[in-house]
């Protein structure tokens, strides 16, 4: 699998946005599309919304057992958010 996926699982909730880069990550690397054709858009945009939710309702649901030790934020994360503050809100 791609080494780049992140663990969204952690101390802090993954966001929205996390949550559908990761999804449309996924989707590229499944269908070997950065981007698709016209005619492969639409199933590409559903793809990405199917995982987006099916990766909520993953992380919304995940129980972490008393005195387990949750992942790491992963640092692309942590860059990621960095980022993300700094850019001038909209």
């Amino acid at each position: 699998m791609c080494r780049s996926i992140v663990t969204l699982r952690g101390p802090s909730p993954a966001s929205d946005e996390e949550v559908e880069a990761a999804a449309l990550q996924f989707v590229r690397k499944i269908s070997g599309q950065r981007a698709p054709a016209r005619v492969n858009q639409d199933v590409f945009d559903r793809a990405v919304e199917d995982i987006t939710r099916a990766t909520r309702t993953l992380l919304d649901g995940w129980v972490t057992p008393p005195g387990a030790r949750p992942p790491a934020l992963a640092r692309s994360r942590l860059v990621a958010r960095e980022k993300a503050a700094a850019r001038p809100q909209r």
